[in-house]
């Protein structure tokens, strides 16, 4: 606290700006804040969806091999996307895969060949790995094959959320 002689006399106190709320209120925020952090951890653990499936939990099995596998992933982003396959089956891949109906991979200008890309589209999810070079309408990030477009729901071109596999994110900068 600073003191200052303002007339003979008196005392004026400076005291800093401080953010200290009274006892009462800190203890509030600090309720509610727990209080939060309780309800978040009960919404993204197992607890109820145990209960309601038998115990499976509401994670789908090909997740749970995913996430057991350690892979981590960039967060979720947004672009376009189209699709091939008709023109090209039969025909290698820029990474050497022989691309039929049924291929599921995505083609991806810059990404190197096996880089694992998790695609979102419709509530439905996806994980492949970029398997050839693509795509070369303009506007548009991936081009998914048809084997994924089915996977997807995907018709024609759109949007799709993606991440990808984040030892290559970081390469990409």
């Amino acid at each position: 606290m600073n003191h200052a002689a303002n007339r003979p006399g008196r005392i004026d106190r400076y005291e800093r700006a401080s953010c200290r709320r009274p006892r009462r209120q800190r203890r509030a925020t600090t309720v509610r804040a727990l209080a939060l952090l309780a309800l978040c951890a009960f919404l993204l653990g197992a607890g109820s969806a145990q209960a309601a499936t038998g115990g499976l939990g509401a994670t789908p099995p090909a997740a749970r091999a995913q996430a057991s596998a350690g892979i981590a992933f960039t967060p979720m982003r947004w672009a376009g996307a189209t699709w091939y396959g008709p023109g090209f089956y039969g025909n290698q891949t820029a990474c050497g895969q022989v691309l039929r109906p049924g291929t599921v991979g995505v083609a991806h200008r810059s990404l190197p060949c096996g880089t694992r890309v998790r695609f979102v589209y419709h509530g439905r999810q996806l994980l492949t790995r970029v398997i050839d070079r693509g795509p070369y309408s303009a506007g548009h990030a991936w081009d998914l094959t048809n084997g994924a477009r089915e996977a997807l729901g995907f018709e024609g071109s759109g949007r799709v959320g993606y991440a990808i596999e984040l030892r290559y994110a970081r390469r990409r900068g």
